[in-house]
């Protein structure tokens, strides 16, 4: 496993504080991973919640905007425009790999739950089982975040098939772990301290059941695949 979190080319403000924001080089390579896959078989590419926090972009060397940054004379830009070109970079890198025969899966953006207020006012999850599918719909910046994974999951398959080269295929995370509220930890996501209020934890997966499921699902995607292998060398 490789920690990128935002896919690309990042470097923090401050070394000692990763609460501060960070330099999103949005056209160049991460290459932690980037370097590395060449010798696999499968690469599962996921990124999401980061793409909230604090961020200056750059493109071509240069800055470009930011998202939640203090200074007046930088362009302040949404959360969808470092989502999008990091998931075009690094889609692009991929089918770059000279060497990659591999395959490689989108595993799509897995949303939070918070209920009541946002994250920093109030915001909680102490729901005990899954939503029934007519229940609830899915939020606007959720739902943005999806739908920019899978248009920039097309122009990479398009390209790799233009190329003859990597290809493309789609592990759908967003619908079923929408519908599992009950997979968060809330309060208990961190160690209780007296006298200090900490925002409840209805982003991490951490309780049995959702992320489970996520595992049966891979298992079924590699299953199916091996089995069309086998199909066609019959």
């Amino acid at each position: 496993m490789f920690w990128s979190p935002y896919l690309v080319k990042t470097e923090k403000t401050d070394p000692n504080d990763i609460t501060r924001p960070f330099n999103l080089y949005l056209d160049e390579y991460d290459q932690n991973w980037t370097s590395h896959i060449e010798d696999f078989d499968y690469v599962i590419i996921s990124a999401g919640q980061w793409f909230f926090r604090p961020t200056y972009f750059h493109l071509n060397h240069s800055l470009v905007g930011c998202l939640y940054c203090p200074e007046a004379n930088v362009t302040h830009l949404a959360s969808s425009f470092s989502c999008r070109h990091a998931f075009r970079t690094a889609f692009h890198a991929i089918n770059k790999a000279k060497n990659f025969k591999g395959i490689t899966y989108l595993r799509t953006f897995a949303p939070s739950h918070f209920e009541g207020g946002e994250w920093d006012k109030g915001g909680d999850c102490t729901r005990t089982r899954p939503f029934q599918r007519n229940e609830t719909v899915l939020d606007d910046l959720s739902s943005e975040m999806y739908s920019i994974q899978l248009e920039e999951l097309k122009t990479a398959q398009e390209e790799g098939r233009r190329d003859n080269r990597s290809k493309f295929r789609l592990f759908d995370a967003t619908k079923p772990m929408f519908l599992r509220p009950d997979g968060h930890p809330s309060k208990y996501g961190h160690w209780p301290v007296q006298n200090v209020t900490l925002a409840n934890d209805c982003v991490h997966w951490c309780l049995p059941g959702p992320i489970d499921s996520l595992n049966d699902f891979l298992q079924e995607l590699l299953k199916r695949k091996m089995q069309n292998n086998k199909r066609l060398l019959k």
